[in-house]
């Protein structure tokens, strides 16, 4: 009778350890989170929090969504954190930044929604006009490889510098083929471009970063970026194999809703564009 249990006992524990090990095999899936499970998204804090915010206070209640927004001051980490799962998305880059930094650092994330372009701009405090720009002067620009090349790109198209056939969006300073001006060129993190305002001649700085600074893109840049055809609109990013999860397929709704688009107008006024 005992020796029976013990088989017994014995073949209940190896059936459980078989179903785990069967279910452990088949789970490559990425689990869904509950309907009803807040949503962590990583963000920067102007304008992508505030848009978010908007959202979060007068759209998603009615969707049923629960957000919670993270804000982030820097590029990387939003980008870590959604590749290491303690977000769900973020809403602060383009998709060029996207593909360079999932090239460098081996992640896996997909840019989902298309929301809202920030022109990238020209700034100064010591002159009022690109042509003012003077023989040696200091240009601060991003560090990072896209904005680099997208800031490149914007003194070439201004004609202030003129750049290699198909330099590209991966462009750096040795792409530089006439700098009639002798530019030089400070790469800086982007975050503290527009602190560097006060040391350089002009910086280039991205719009989400100028328009925390206080800076108005629309008024105040000597030079700003086109926006017909660009591929630097912002957007909201999720882990790979998590694109159809219910929450995440109503946040890339409600982001590309009339009422977001009208708020973005009139709180920005031209120094954020709805590209929806």
């Amino acid at each position: 009778m005992r020796i029976s249990r013990i088989l017994g006992a014995v073949t209940l524990a190896l059936s459980l350890a078989a179903c785990g090990t069967s279910q452990s095999a088949t789970s490559d899936k990425p689990a869904e989170k509950p309907a009803d499970a807040v949503l962590k998204v990583g963000a920067s804090p102007v304008p992508h929090a505030e848009i978010l915010k908007f959202v979060k206070d007068n759209l998603a209640p009615a969707a049923g969504l629960k957000l919670e927004i993270v804000e982030f001051t820097d590029y990387v980490q939003p980008n870590v954190q959604l590749d290491e799962g303690e977000l769900d998305a973020n809403f602060f880059q383009h998709k060029p930044y996207l593909d360079d930094f999932n090239a460098s650092k081996g992640t896996k994330l997909s840019f989902l929604t298309p929301v809202h372009l920030e022109p990238l701009g020209l700034y100064s405090k010591k002159i009022t006009s690109l042509g003012a720009l003077a023989s040696g002067a200091t240009v601060a620009v991003p560090n990072d490889a896209t904005n680099l090349g997208r800031a490149l790109k914007l003194l070439a198209d201004n004609g202030v510098v003129k750049l290699k056939d198909g330099a590209g969006t991966a462009a750096t300073e040795r792409d530089v083929v006439e700098n009639p001006k002798n530019l030089q060129f400070k790469p800086v993190e982007a975050a503290q471009l527009p602190r560097t305002l006060e040391d350089v001649d002009a910086a280039v700085i991205n719009g989400n970063y100028a328009i925390e600074a206080g800076l108005k893109p629309a008024s105040e840049a000597l030079a700003l970026e086109k926006t017909e055809a660009n591929p630097y609109v912002n957007g909201l990013v999720v882990r790979q194999g998590h694109e159809k999860d219910p929450n995440i397929v109503t946040l890339g709704k409600l982001l590309q809703d009339p009422k977001v688009k009208d708020f973005i107008n009139q709180k920005y006024q031209g120094s954020v564009i709805p590209a929806f």
